[in-house]
């Protein structure tokens, strides 16, 4: 009896020691963001905003060329995550329902180019920036956000497609669809998991990158939200409160995304990492 009580203690234990842990950081981001500066820089800390204020969300809001950060992330998040999307649609409809000579030599390279850390080729890709032009704006950037979320778009869309019977398709087009028609009307509902995790891990990575912008676009108009997060500092060092009510800020639409497509997200990763 003991054991077996122990025996489901200790993984919830564990669970709520995790939890706890993953959760803590981004409760103190939050709270940091709510209280006065004097309980910030108090060598007590304070746990709990007993008396929040909303100067910080102020100067984080009012900050020169916040609007301007705000429009280009979202462009660049969006244009990169739908590009993907459509082209990982067809690749992944591909790979899953043909069957052509280098196929798996196709997929290993997919799995290949998701391990790959792009890092190594930042030099790379500012020459090829630098010499087509395009320094200080917002084409290359949607262009390689695209590049990075582009393989593990495929595979996991692939293992999607490919766990939908045939037989729902071949139907479809003896009714008379044509296999585009067919594709559209019968294979893409059932993809909506796997959309919606593909979807937020593209707008999780497009949204937070960081040292890619830094490099390529020197002024401020064609620069995103990250490097906005960098500049909140004063004669007397870093203003921890607007820093933290920024990066509250920033975190906010990922946060509302994630709790929104939850659910589905977790089954599209499941079904597209071991189906197919």
């Amino acid at each position: 009896m003991k054991r077996t009580l122990f025996g489901r203690i200790w993984p919830n234990a564990t669970a709520l020691f995790l939890t706890a842990g993953f959760v803590f950081p981004v409760y103190w981001m939050f709270s940091t963001a709510l209280k006065p500066t004097g309980d910030i820089i108090s060598e007590d800390p304070v746990w709990f905003p007993l008396t929040p204020t909303l100067e910080h969300f102020r100067t984080a809001v009012t900050a020169p060329h916040f609007w301007t950060y705000v429009g280009n992330s979202v462009t660049v998040t969006v244009l990169a995550v739908g590009m993907s999307l459509v082209i990982a649609l067809l690749a992944s409809f591909a790979i899953a329902r043909m069957r052509f000579k280098g196929r798996r030599g196709v997929i290993v390279t997919f799995m290949i180019a998701q391990m790959a850390p792009w890092e190594v080729m930042v030099i790379a890709i500012y020459m090829i920036v630098r010499d087509a032009a395009l320094l200080n704006s917002l084409v290359p950037l949607t262009v390689f956000y695209m590049v990075m979320v582009l393989p593990f778009t495929i595979l996991t869309l692939r293992g999607y497609i490919a766990a939908v019977p045939k037989e729902l398709e071949e139907s479809a087009m003896v009714d008379g669809c044509s296999r585009p028609q067919a594709f559209v009307k019968i294979i893409l509902p059932l993809l909506a998991p796997g959309l919606m995790a593909t979807s937020l891990f593209g707008f999780i990575t497009a949204w937070n990158e960081f040292p890619l912008v830094l490099i390529l676009n020197k002024q401020t108009e064609a620069q995103t939200l990250p490097l906005w997060l960098s500049g909140f500092q004063t004669n007397f060092g870093d203003d921890w409160g607007a820093t933290m009510a920024a990066a509250s800020l920033f975190a906010l639409p990922i946060l509302i995304l994630f709790l929104f497509l939850q659910r589905k997200a977790v089954g599209g990763l499941t079904a597209g990492a071991v189906k197919g």
